[in-house]
């Protein structure tokens, strides 16, 4: 009997859990006052800069997303992109380039995350002291 309510505990809550991360998702789908949905703007923010990255620029982004677990990194990577792109189309950049990618990162991440990322450019002997407003 006791293995039975364990066993229905452990299922109602992981059911919660995944319900909390499809709402989540579907609640970044849903269309804003513009009629496009956070999605839709990340996706066009991709799709308008793909062709300014270079293989360079793509391992660094890579290698940033790196900490992030397995399981989540492609929607880390997406968000991070599409901030980047964003960044890119409104300073009219011509290509990528490193600083783009970094503030891209630090804005499209929470700050908890912002430790990673100040591990990771340590790692890699990059300067970021420029951009400590931003963390």
């Amino acid at each position: 009997m006791w293995l039975i309510v364990l066993w229905s505990v452990f299922m109602i809550v992981f059911m919660f859990i995944g319900g909390f991360f499809m709402f989540r998702k579907f609640l970044k789908r849903l269309p804003k006052e513009d009629g496009h949905s956070i999605l839709d703007w990340q996706d066009y923010y991709i799709e308008k800069t793909r062709h300014l990255w270079s293989r360079q620029q793509s391992d660094l982004l890579e290698e940033l997303v790196s900490p992030v677990p397995e399981l989540f990194r492609d929607v880390a990577r997406e968000k991070i992109a599409g901030k980047i792109g964003e960044l890119a189309l409104n300073e009219r950049a011509s290509q990528m380039n490193e600083d783009l990618i970094i503030r891209g990162y630090i804005l499209a991440t929470p700050k908890r995350d912002h430790k990673f990322l100040r591990r990771k450019l340590d790692e890699k002997q990059m300067d970021y002291s420029q951009y400590e407003q931003l963390f």
